[in-house]
């Protein structure tokens, strides 16, 4: 090859090799990845999966872990809601209920605010077995009506739709850690 070929080769070999290192790798061609997804429905926030509690206690089982980071996502995201209630629910009796579904409440709250959020945003509220949404005959339907829900209850500072913040139920205690 002659003296100005190899010339060329090399010129073009180097050429190509700017290309290839100024090319995207694989992983910058990759698509974004998908925005999380929120879903509210009547003011509640569909969560992930169910927070769940150790029989009879207020203690979070590790599963919830997710719904809770799930809650706090959303109000980091969502600034527009400035109050979001934590209502607890317990089938049963009426007076365990009501204190279980309280200590259940403050629970989930305090572990909100231990994921980040200002624990201004939220108010923990115990409805005991006040509002089932089944009748509760079946162990399943039981199961149903004890849970925890995350329902908005305040945006830009206002109550929603003329309900107090508290929505109608006992106020669990104070969200924001002593100090």
């Amino acid at each position: 090859m002659s003296r100005p070929a190899a010339a060329l080769v090399a010129l073009a070999l180097a050429a190509a090799g700017a290309l290839l290192a100024a090319s995207p790798s694989r992983a910058d061609l990759a698509p974004p990845p998908e925005p999380e997804r929120f879903q509210v429905e009547d003011g509640v926030l569909k969560l992930p999966v169910p927070i769940a509690f150790e029989a009879g206690t207020a203690e979070l089982t590790p599963s919830s872990r997710r719904a809770v980071a799930h809650i706090a996502r959303y109000l980091q995201i969502k600034e527009a809601v400035t109050t979001l209630r934590v209502e607890g629910h317990v089938a049963g009796e009426a007076k365990e209920a009501q204190a279980l579904s309280e200590k259940r409440a403050l629970a989930v709250a305090k572990a909100v605010v231990a994921a980040g959020v200002d624990c201004g945003r939220l108010v923990a509220v115990g409805f005991g077995a006040t509002k089932p949404r089944t009748a509760g005959e079946t162990p399943e339907e039981r199961a149903l009506n004890t849970r925890v829900d995350a329902v908005m209850a305040a945006l830009r500072g206002r109550p929603i739709g003329g309900m107090p913040i508290d929505g109608g139920g006992v106020v669990a205690g104070d969200v924001c850690p002593a100090k």
